[in-house]
């Protein structure tokens, strides 16, 4: 199967000069999406969807600089050489890492200051989260980006770079459909969770499974001297994860089989 690229033009509209782009709408859709989540799973662990409103107010712009400033971090030969470029959005570059940072350090702070269970609000949201992704990962095939290393497989993307035309690994495809798939699982543990934190730390776990092997063939990875930045906080991401499910599971187990007077 062969995804064709250039189908869909960059901008969506142009409104009185000012044009807007579909990945724009795709990011917004995604947004509008979490609201709907939000506003269904309303109660779910004792959190309310006016919390959450009021949250994605503070949470939702910082972390979109916080995915560009994670962006431009490891980037500083060229923004350092061009200041002006830094908040120039629409010439691309943000990070999904910059932005979950950005998110979870807003939300420590909100709860702290609303006496709201961090964990719990945590749990809530995780869910939604890789399903917004996998719609925003579609704004890269439009824009024809963060596509992989060329490949003679049975599911590749046509690009065409400096006239000539290459056969590349479909990244975004990939890590849509994984993103999905996690969405799926988060979706069925959710309605049954074991602890408080556990949606939230096997989103992460499972994210950065996906993604360590993603980043692994893209061509546009964020480096950290030899290595992909994306890669080794994947898979720190996923050691720390995998340790705290782990643990939690066996205690749990030790304490279903505890006589009660000793529990």
């Amino acid at each position: 199967m062969v995804i064709k690229t250039g189908i869909i033009p960059r901008v969506a509209i142009s409104i009185g000069g000012i044009e807007i782009y579909w990945y724009a709408i795709i990011i917004t859709t995604a947004i509008l999406i979490g609201y709907i989540w939000a506003r269904v799973k309303n109660g779910r662990y004792g959190i309310k969807y006016d919390d959450v409103f009021n949250l994605s107010f503070f949470m939702i712009p910082i972390a979109v600089i916080c995915a560009r400033l994670y962006y431009v971090a490891f980037n500083l030969d060229y923004y350092t050489s061009n200041p002006g470029e830094i908040f120039n959005y629409r010439n691309g570059g943000i990070a999904i890492y910059g932005a979950l940072i950005g998110a979870i350090a807003t939300i420590i702070v909100f709860c702290k200051v609303k006496k709201i269970k961090v964990l719990d609000i945590l749990d809530y949201l995780a869910p939604i989260i890789p399903l917004c992704q996998a719609l925003g990962r579609w704004g890269n095939y439009v824009n024809v980006e963060a596509y992989g290393t060329e490949t003679n497989g049975p599911i590749k993307m046509e690009i065409i770079e400096d006239g000539i035309t290459k056969y590349v690994h479909p990244t975004f495809l990939y890590e849509s459909i994984g993103n999905f798939i996690v969405f799926l699982v988060l979706l069925k543990v959710s309605k049954n969770r074991k602890f408080s934190g556990q949606i939230a730390c096997l989103y992460l776990t499972l994210y950065a499974f996906v993604r360590f092997f993603v980043e692994g063939l893209r061509t546009d990875s964020l480096m950290l001297g030899p290595f992909r930045i994306s890669q080794v906080l994947s898979l720190v991401i996923f050691i720390v994860g995998v340790t705290i499910l782990v643990v939690k599971k066996i205690k749990q187990s030790q304490k279903k089989f505890l006589p009660k007077n000793e529990e």
